[in-house]
């Protein structure tokens, strides 16, 4: 087993037991240290319904959130490269409620009422949000490779207008709210053409507050614009996320055309590949990244119940024992703003850790604060105990995991086969040019090459660094690349270049100047035909020796 579990810090618990696995033991510290104290404080009253055993376990999740007709639907038949029970498109709004796309080996359409008493899946606290909620949820499962890997939520369309928020019966906002905490990545949707967000759209993503890191930007259908209106429309997208999105930083935005149809303008092709490539390799790394998360989120979890404990107790502590109750309870949230800053001095607690205030006002009116619980020290010193010591332990243990059994990569689907062949990106561009060919392609400019080699007075066949220098330095680029460059031309390493040598490093400075990536070493390919070994050759003289 492993080293590490023999230590105070890891591995076993208080009772002497052993985590045979990161799961098992997220589990037991979320049971044992941080749910007594979410219990005793009303945690799940005010902020998220407890964790059970389907949370722990359950696969990487991807919730698609956008306004209608963006292409949520069409996206996940993207990647799954086929229907699914349950699957709606249309230039309308069709999707109407919540599909949580899973594996299962019998094709079929699990209702939301039945979905949410199945211990096995992680919805089973969605039963809060009532029968309008669970009339417009299923689970539509298929034997499909990629949901091996991972399961993927569909949303309803966001429309704009106060009638649409009140018609659905139930608390949209809130709802994502309970998404967000539990997925591994929260993808915002965007049609090139429809880039206002709506107040509805305005307050799902303020829903996702805490989660930022979780969130990425899909720019889809950005092939129905040329090149000038797609900088006008990236830049008027920023612009808008910029206010909703508090963050600090730069989210990260994909363009593309995530559908199975010819592109409209084709002048943009690779770059969409590009970017379609990066958004795979990130829902591809989910499960490698997902025990990560997850304990990333229950130390956000543990944090958060902490100082819920504190505020709670702290209003308890204020109250009068007798008379004037309401008065003081008035008081108390009224001043909430300011015990926030009395409670982050007396217990050196980040202004960050801290829940909504406006939000919590809200919730307050409705609690007797004389029946609050008083501040238990031993509670919070547990979970205080578990962040020092635990944790370190569990992060061992995943790079264990993870060295001796790496999970396995979200495939199929049109993961399938994306980087592989004559239609993976980049195949037969910049470095991988020629590799399929039986000529050295450099030969094909080879004679412009030659008149610059001879204009350089080449000695015995051969310049010089210094004169290869001056001619090299034209190209205006860094002198690191130019040196590995060199080091990648000169084949002999001799120091010195001959004609092939550097008619290879002026096609090598070429293939860099237009925008593609140096190898670390020179492709069979590019190898100059005077410089490769002859193996038959070779395996005579051998024999001659011999």
């Amino acid at each position: 087993m492993f080293s590490w579990v023999n230590n105070e810090q890891g591995g076993r618990n208080k009772d002497g037991e052993m985590y045979q696995t990161v799961t098992e033991g997220l589990q037991q510290l979320y049971t044992k240290k941080i749910l007594p104290l979410e219990e005793t404080y009303l945690f799940h009253d005010f902020h998220s319904p407890a964790l059970e055993a389907a949370d722990f376990q359950s696969k990487p999740m991807v919730l698609l959130v956008g306004q209608y007709s963006t292409g949520k639907t069409t996206f996940i038949r993207y990647l799954l490269e086929q229907d699914f029970p349950g699957m709606r498109i249309g230039p309308e709004p069709t999707t109407d409620g919540f599909i949580a796309v899973m594996y299962g080996e019998n094709e079929g359409v699990v209702p939301g009422n039945a979905l949410v008493v199945d211990p096995k899946k992680p919805f089973r606290k969605l039963n809060a949000f009532g029968n309008s909620f669970l009339n417009r949820l299923i689970c539509s499962q298929i034997p499909n490779q990629v949901l091996r890997g991972i399961s993927i939520i569909d949303t309803p369309g966001i429309l704009s207008g106060e009638k649409q928020r009140i018609s659905r019966g139930y608390d949209f906002s809130e709802v994502l709210r309970w998404f967000g905490e539990r997925v591994d990545r929260i993808i915002l949707l965007f049609d090139a053409h429809k880039l206002d967000i709506s107040d509805e759209f305005s307050e799902a993503i303020k829903a996702f507050r805490g989660q930022d890191d979780k969130i990425r930007v899909v720019l889809n259908k950005a092939d129905q614009v040329d090149s000038q209106q797609l900088m006008r429309v990236y830049g008027a997208l920023m612009w808008s996320l910029g206010k909703v999105i508090n963050t600090p930083e730069v989210v990260r935005v994909y363009l593309g055309s995530f559908w199975a149809k010819p592109l409209r303008n084709t002048e943009n092709r690779r770059l969409f590949e590009a970017e379609t490539q990066d958004l795979f390799k990130d829902i591809q790394g989910l499960p490698r990244n997902a025990a990560l998360r997850k304990l990333n989120d229950l130390i956000k979890r543990a944090r958060l119940a902490k100082v819920h404990a504190y505020i709670i107790s702290y209003l308890k502590k204020e109250m009068p024992s007798l008379f004037g109750k309401e008065k003081k309870k008035e008081e108390l949230i009224m001043r909430l703003p300011e015990i926030y800053t009395i409670l982050q001095r007396e217990h050196h607690i980040s202004a960050g850790d801290f829940p909504n205030v406006v939000k919590m006002q809200e919730q307050l009116q409705h609690y007797d604060f004389s029946k609050f619980p008083s501040l238990k020290m031993k509670l919070v010193e547990s979970v205080d105990k578990m962040l020092a010591n635990k944790i370190s332990g569990l992060m061992t243990m995943i790079r264990d995991e993870e060295s001796k059994a790496p999970p396995a990569m979200v495939s199929g689907g049109a993961f399938e086969g994306s980087q592989d062949g004559p239609f993976g990106q980049g195949y037969g561009e910049g470095i991988s040019a020629g590799s399929d060919c039986d000529d050295w392609i450099v030969s094909h400019d080879k004679h412009k090459y030659d008149e610059i080699f001879y204009s350089l007075n080449p000695i015995n066949g051969k310049i010089s660094g210094v004169n290869a220098k001056k001619e090299m330095m034209s190209s205006r680029l860094p002198n690191t690349v130019l040196g590995k460059i060199w080091k990648l031309a000169d084949c002999d390493k001799d120091g010195m270049l001959d004609d092939e040598e550097f008619a290879l490093a002026q096609h090598l400075i070429k293939v860099k100047l237009e925008g593609y990536e140096l190898p670390t070493e020179l492709p069979q390919h590019l190898v100059p035909p005077a410089h490769r070994k002859n193996e038959v050759a070779d395996n005579l003289y051998n024999h001659d020796a011999d």
